[in-house]
């Protein structure tokens, strides 16, 4: 007996697969220099890091929280890497690996803010999002940090022989292992528990607040990673060098599928998320669409995605 599906659920199961093959066949038919291999490259390059710091908010989304202070964490943890490299001197290694211990760190106090002093996911990142962001500006004098050394170009500058961008195999690398740890590892189910019904995961013996403390400090070190592959590509590091790269980053997971509700989602079809925003993005400048009109464009999107997913949530109930 054939069980008729409803267009959200339908939409779930395949929808983000059918919008990225439409919108890579839209526009490879308005500009048929889209499909070219400097395009391509560039593609792969964006992409990238969108999904870095999508694949830490898609286990925040999972576990039903929100995290606003990754593209601040992002710009600070630039200009750390530039810094240490830069100004101290530092081993390019070190200086990554104190970078990254910089992220975890911001991760960590947003955890200890939404679980300890109780404060709402939402209005606890929006805090640390401005202090990150005074702390960035401050430890810098409100200057780009520039001299980096053309090695530090392995992160996600142009490598001599290497045929893909390094930080596109950054993000494989990063992707295989949290898809491991999501899909095959106790932690991962835990996540998903917490984020479904967190009293009743806590009732069942798991450790809430440890799951939290994990997703946060997760979604800290993604937003350090992409902040030293992006002080790699430009070659320096500073307090603004993206912006609102965090709603990038939400509207990869949301057009991906992920649920806002928490308890639901994949990193696979962030992945495909990720890559649509990027067509998107690159598509509209190659037609040379206004900025203004590209943002009304993803908004739009994103609030399509959150629409059908409250709506199967709903049909559910």
């Amino acid at each position: 007996m054939k069980v008729k599906r409803s267009f959200a659920e339908l939409y779930k199961a395949y929808g983000i697969y059918v919008l990225l093959v439409v919108l890579v066949g839209v526009m490879s038919i308005l500009e048929p220099s889209f499909f070219s291999a400097s395009n391509l490259v560039n593609v792969l390059r964006q992409c990238s890091v969108y999904a870095i710091l999508a694949f830490g908010m898609t286990y925040i989304f999972i576990g039903d929280g929100l995290d606003l202070s990754i593209g601040n964490t992002l710009n600070l943890c630039s200009c750390v890497v530039a810094m240490l490299i830069v100004n101290r001197g530092m081993n390019m290694w070190l200086a990554v690996l104190i970078t990254l211990c910089v992220g975890v760190l911001v991760g960590f106090c947003n955890a200890f803010i939404v679980t300890k002093l109780k404060v709402n996911p939402f209005l606890g990142t929006l805090g640390t999002m401005y202090i990150i962001k005074g702390i960035a500006l401050y430890i810098t004098n409100e200057n780009p940090i520039t001299g980096l050394p053309d090695s530090f170009k392995i992160f996600g500058g142009n490598v001599k022989g290497l045929p893909v961008p390094p930080q596109f195999l950054i993000a494989v690398v990063l992707f295989v292992i949290l898809y491991v740890v999501l899909r095959h590892t106790k932690i991962g189910r835990h996540v998903y528990a917490v984020g479904s019904n967190e009293q009743a995961a806590r009732l069942s013996g798991i450790k809430v607040t440890r799951v939290k403390f994990f997703i946060f400090m997760l979604s800290g070190f993604c937003a350090a990673l992409a902040g030293i592959v992006m002080a790699s590509r430009l070659q320096l590091g500073s307090p603004v060098l993206t912006s609102a790269y965090e709603m990038d980053a939400i509207a990869a997971v949301c057009i991906g599928g992920t649920s806002s509700g928490g308890g639901d989602g994949s990193l696979g079809k962030t992945v495909c998320g990720a890559l649509a925003l990027t067509v998107i993005r690159v598509g509209l400048n190659i037609l040379r669409i206004s900025t203004s009109i590209q943002q009304i464009v993803i908004g739009a999107v994103i609030v399509a995605a959150v629409a059908i997913d409250m709506y199967g949530r709903n049909r559910q109930k």
